[in-house]
């Protein structure tokens, strides 16, 4: 028997579910936040019963097999937090005071191969309900968390106890990408029209923005630390407005660089998203050129625009960590932290929160899509 296309990735998925039910930790007892502990694993067959499950459903020809093996991952995404929520609540009663419930590899496997099933089984229902199915999963997850399911856990104990310049972290982190964002749009945008017009896409521009796509982050903002010390010691206005070598202003620029590049290719892929007859037709009743590209070409190729805009956030949620290396801020902060004082669930914070950030902006552009894009 041959094993279908679509249903190998659950099988596999399924299958690795399975593997770390058996085998790997679902929770660790550490002493303190520093040090590990032993593995606990108390659902071992169930969990992995619930895999096997899934894995049967979506590979034998049954009615609804893709919702059902949909519902099953959605149930995997929002029920491992919810059952390793209520383990840790159990294991910390009589326990001693710096007892900490740690997240096992088990459970991340799991918790992964639970989020991929879903997104697979989605890919094939509609755009509505992918958003749905999405939407719903931070909102069970926040009404568990207003409950105080997750309380116990380690990773919220850190939380609590760095809530205050976790908050202002956040903050930074979020006003980084969005300036990054107010700057390179207007600035991409206008460069990716003039290389459609003039018909330069593997043109000088292209290629220099191409290039400092292939620098290091860390390198480019290390590079960057020189001329701009050099540029607040020069104009000590500069410097009074927290301009320096070290902040946000470098980090910022660097940013922009890094997000040039996709909003001019995308740019240039919207423009070229409307037929040249479809632009002739429109010249031939009369529109002027402005009115051709606001009208005609800038309707037709939003889809693809706003994709590229959605990348574009997206990748900079995720560089906009590494700012944190020149004193910047942000949740970057938090990584390298926990790194260096080997406190993982501080760099799970930041991590997961960037993560987490990043699905947000992606989900607000898809939804924006969704609500924007005229029937073909």
């Amino acid at each position: 028997m041959t094993v279908r296309g679509a249903a190998l990735p659950v099988i596999v998925l399924a299958g690795a579910g399975a593997l770390a039910a058996v085998f790997a930790d679902f929770l660790h007892v550490a002493p303190n936040r520093l040090l590990s502990g032993p593995a606990v694993s108390p659902h071992v067959w169930a969990l992995a019963a619930v895999w096997l499950l899934a894995g049967a459903v979506g590979t034998v020809r049954v009615p609804g097999r893709t919702f059902i093996t949909a519902v099953l991952a959605w149930a995997g995404v929002v029920g491992l937090p919810l059952l390793a929520g209520m383990d840790a609540r159990a294991l910390l009663e009589g326990a001693a005071t710096g007892t900490r419930i740690q997240l096992g590899t088990g459970f991340w496997v799991m918790w992964l191969a639970a989020a991929l099933l879903l997104l697979h089984r989605l890919a094939a229902m509609s755009r509505p309900v992918r958003v749905l199915a999405w939407v719903g999963v931070p909102m069970a997850m926040a009404g568990m968390a207003m409950t105080g399911t997750f309380d116990s856990l380690a990773l919220l104990r850190e939380y609590a106890a760095q809530r205050a310049p976790f908050a202002e972290a956040l903050l930074t982190h979020v006003l980084l990408a969005a300036a990054t964002l107010a700057i390179a749009l207007p600035i991409g945008a206008p460069l990716g029209w003039w290389a459609w017009r003039t018909r330069r896409t593997d043109g000088a521009l292209v290629g220099v923005l191409a290039f400092l796509q292939t620098v290091p982050s860390l390198a480019l903002f290390a590079l960057l630390i020189g001329p701009f010390a050099w540029l607040a010691g020069r104009w000590p206005a500069l410097g009074a407005l927290g301009f320096g070598g070290t902040g946000a202003a470098p980090a910022v620029f660097a940013l922009v660089l890094y997000a040039l590049l996709p909003v001019v290719r995308y740019t240039v892929a919207g423009l070229d998203a409307t037929a040249a007859d479809t632009r002739e037709a429109a010249r031939g009743l009369g529109m002027t050129r402005r009115q051709v590209l606001l009208r005609v070409q800038l309707p037709l190729g939003w889809p693809v625009l706003l994709a590229g805009l959605r990348i574009v956030a997206v990748q900079t949620v995720g560089l906009a960590a590494v700012a944190a290396l020149i004193g910047a801020g942000g949740l970057g902060r938090f990584v390298f932290l926990g790194i260096g004082q080997g406190a993982t669930d501080m760099v799970l914070l930041g991590t997961l929160t960037i993560i987490a950030l990043a699905l947000a902006v992606d989900l607000f552009f898809q939804s924006l899509l969704v609500l924007t894009e005229r029937p073909a």
